[in-house]
């Protein structure tokens, strides 16, 4: 499976580019294609401290950035990449209308990316202490 993602990587290039618009549309696209109301922001499961929207789709694009990356040199790059990405696009809701920034989505993209970050260091190291 992982040879698949890396094999092909217009998956997650393709994954950032749905994210961005996703995040830059003024409003809701998918409330506006699923609820005919573009003020209505579908949630999958109840927020808590952090936005769990943020979270999964974020914890999605590290995966695949993950899996797209992982036989690579370029994975330091990658790691920052997604932490910046995830920032940059939660702050330039300042500026777009119909939208705002919520250090709750912040968080939620923040933790998305570093719980598979962290996830896959500890899984590297014991792999390598078992070797």
């Amino acid at each position: 499976m992982i040879n698949f993602f890396s094999k092909y990587k217009f998956i997650f290039y393709l994954s950032n580019f749905i994210l961005m618009v996703l995040y830059l549309f003024p409003g809701s696209l998918l409330g506006c294609y699923l609820y005919d109301n573009c003020q209505l922001q579908p949630q999958l499961t109840p927020d808590f401290l952090i936005s769990s929207n943020h979270l999964y789709a974020f914890g999605l694009l590290a995966i695949l950035g993950l899996f797209t990356y992982k036989n690579s040199n370029k994975l330091n790059f990658l790691n920052m990449y997604l932490v910046l990405f995830s920032i940059i696009l939660e702050i330039s809701h300042i500026f777009i209308p119909a939208r705002s920034f919520k250090f709750s989505d912040l968080f939620g993209n923040l933790f998305g990316v570093l719980i598979v970050l962290m996830t896959n260091f500890f899984y590297t190291k014991y792999e390598n202490f078992n070797n």
